[in-house]
């Protein structure tokens, strides 16, 4: 763990010349390092500094506001180890915010506040969000390539480091919410090539995820009330493509039902053991906050499903 906090600590005492006052800090005893050690590759201009907000009353979850962050270009990670048992299990969590912002207490801390619960290791990632609001776009893949290089380096930089952290190299899985579900979806399918150049040895390990939880996905299917899945993502489906655990609410009016649908079709046409969960009522972006709806009961389905495939243990 020495190794891990002192070369990454060098690009964090850079980022904190820069902004003497980060704007969010994870909870006292967790320590926000930045992924990359040196410059940030592709890196794109922001419209102003990073900055933490809280939601008003209009936009309440569970009866309670939530915290989100804009205009990150310093992408970091947090790790969050478990609270009781180690399983060696991790997973890399990807707060969503249609690649605008980042969800970071509702689809991220909290988040960790579970799986750590259940003794897996969770590492939140911070990843690139310009402020624009640039999405993918069919052809090539890079309309949110920096979102997708900053997953890859996590995993890579989670495997590389797997003893010290007391993981099993091979239990190292994604999850995400919106459009960081749909950032699962681009590392269940682009990891058998880096998007940029290798700056150590932790981008020699493999970045494939072992298993994959993509909640209210988006930006997968090509239109609304299309089927038709994105073609950036349908291209790299193989067999290889890890086990996916899919949520989706068809009264969802910000990603459709069609997003989840068709990435499921195309999982299941190649052999990929998938496994969708899809509910008539329950909204978008309700995090692990419950509510009267039982999408909402997600946590504990995903917890069996691990049980299932073999991550944790009965």
């Amino acid at each position: 763990m020495k190794r891990l906090f002192f070369a990454l600590g060098v690009g964090l005492a850079a980022v904190s010349l820069s902004a003497q006052t980060p704007p969010w800090q994870p909870t006292p005893g967790h320590t926000q390092m930045p992924i990359w050690p040196g410059a940030v590759p592709d890196a794109r201009p922001v419209t102003g500094p990073e900055t933490l907000k809280k939601t008003g009353i209009d936009s309440l979850v569970g009866g309670r506001s939530w915290s989100y962050i804009n205009n990150v270009s310093q992408p970091t990670m947090t790790v969050y180890s478990p609270t009781g048992q180690n399983t060696g299990v991790a997973v890399v969590v990807f707060p969503g915010g249609g690649y605008q912002i980042l969800a970071i207490d509702l689809e991220g801390t909290e988040v960790c506040d579970w799986l750590t619960s259940k003794g897996i290791t969770c590492v939140l990632l911070k990843y690139r969000v310009p402020g624009e609001g640039i999405l993918p776009k069919s052809g090539a893949y890079p309309a949110s390539s920096e979102a997708l290089e900053d997953a890859q380096r996590t995993v890579g930089l989670v495997r590389f480091h797997a003893a010290e952290l007391h993981l099993d190299p091979q239990k190292i899985g994604v999850l995400g919410f919106s459009a960081g579900g749909h950032l699962v979806a681009a590392m269940s399918t682009h990891f058998a090539r880096r998007l940029y150049p290798p700056v150590d040895a932790a981008d020699k390990e493999s970045c494939r995820p072992d298993f994959a939880v993509a909640l209210y996905p988006g930006h997968l299917s090509l239109s609304d009330n299309s089927f038709a899945l994105n073609p950036d993502i349908r291209a790299h489906i193989t067999p290889r493509t890890p086990p996916t655990f899919l949520l989706q609410n068809e009264d969802d009016h910000v990603d459709r039902v069609e997003d989840s649908l068709s990435y499921y079709a195309a999982l299941k046409k190649v052999g990929v053991p998938v496994e969708m969960h899809l509910y008539a009522q329950g909204g978008h972006a309700f995090g692990l906050r419950r509510t009267k709806f039982p999408a909402t009961e997600w946590p504990l389905l995903v917890e069996k499903w691990l049980r299932a495939i073999g991550m944790t243990a009965e």
